[in-house]
């Protein structure tokens, strides 16, 4: 029997397991004659918000050794463009759209939730906790399980969609966070966003990043997304991760897949190689075949973990 690579985190279906991670394709057109979008496994679309942001100060990036540290601070065009401009392009493609939601506010998220569930067509959603909590002082909602259950919650009432509760590895409790997410609606678990950072310019004196601080993506931040997601799988494994962070490469996300995710997600990968999500499924297709395996879901029961018999 052939392997497959479609995969299912709880009725979300993709072709395959790796998915374009949030924020790396705005529209088709940026990767028009660089990449056949229909072999990817899905999008995941960059956030958007119910009022348009312009986004923070530039400048937005800056190249670290083994990474990038960038603060783009949500730029988009609000959630009613968004459905009737960009949605209807990304649906085109005939590629599972995740459509990631952010806000500052709970009843932010879940407007934006019900836009997007209106008009129909998207595959899931993804809820971005990496943003501030206006009524909680600017306090980040990931980084309180209350608030980010009760964000999660309220968006999967609202929407009937599968819901993806994006969580940042920082969080001291993040195995209590995603529970409590999980408890309150969400179907499953994106780990992890971004880590916090900031760099200094020797020749300006100066932030490189016109925001002071931002994210840190790249290889640097695999080894924490691996922790996090392997930790969260054990206290939660019939729950579907989403595993992104550092993967540049099959063998990344074959080590994801190991440490208890469903699937994963690319990003920064793309700046250097636009088919990395394409040449990344490829690779966990040559691996199935090589182990025997007929799914992807085959490489996270085989994993050799601790407490756990060989399969």
């Amino acid at each position: 029997m052939k392997p497959t690579l479609t995969t299912d985190l709880g009725g979300l279906v993709l072709r395959t397991p790796v998915v374009v991670a949030a924020g790396c394709l705005r529209s088709p057109r940026e990767m028009q004659g660089l990449v056949d979008l229909r072999k990817l496994g899905g999008i995941v679309t960059s956030s958007v918000t119910m009022q348009p942001r312009a986004g923070a100060p530039t400048p937005r990036v800056a190249e670290t050794p083994s990474g990038v540290l960038s603060a783009v601070g949500l730029q988009n065009p609000g959630a009613e463009a968004f459905v009737r401009e960009e949605l209807p392009e990304l649906l085109a493609t005939g590629v599972p759209v995740v459509v990631s939601i952010a806000g500052s506010t709970v009843e932010d998220y879940v407007r934006v939730a019900s836009l997007v569930n209106g008009v129909g067509g998207a595959a899931g959603m993804e809820v971005n906790l990496a943003c501030a909590d206006d009524e909680r002082g600017g306090a980040i909602f990931a980084h309180r399980a209350d608030r980010a259950a009760e964000v999660a919650g309220a968006v999967a009432r609202a929407s009937r969609l599968p819901v993806f509760a994006k969580l940042c590895a920082e969080v001291p409790d993040l195995v209590d966070v995603a529970g409590a997410c999980v408890h309150a609606g969400a179907d499953g678990l994106t780990l992890i966003s971004g880590v916090p950072g900031m760099s200094m310019g020797v020749m300006t004196m100066a932030p490189q990043l016109g925001a002071v601080t931002g994210r840190v993506s790249g290889p640097a931040i695999r080894p924490f997304a691996e922790k996090a997601v392997f930790e969260v799988s054990r206290a939660l494994p019939e729950v579907p991760i989403f595993g992104v962070g550092g993967i540049s490469e099959p063998q990344h996300a074959i080590e994801m897949m190991l440490s208890g995710a469903w699937a994963v997600q690319v990003g920064t990968a793309m700046l250097v190689n636009p088919t990395a999500p394409i040449d990344i499924a490829r690779g966990i297709l040559r691996y199935l075949r090589a182990a025997g395996m007929s799914e992807p879901a085959d490489i996270r029961r085989r994993a050799r973990l601790p407490g756990r018999e060989e399969a």
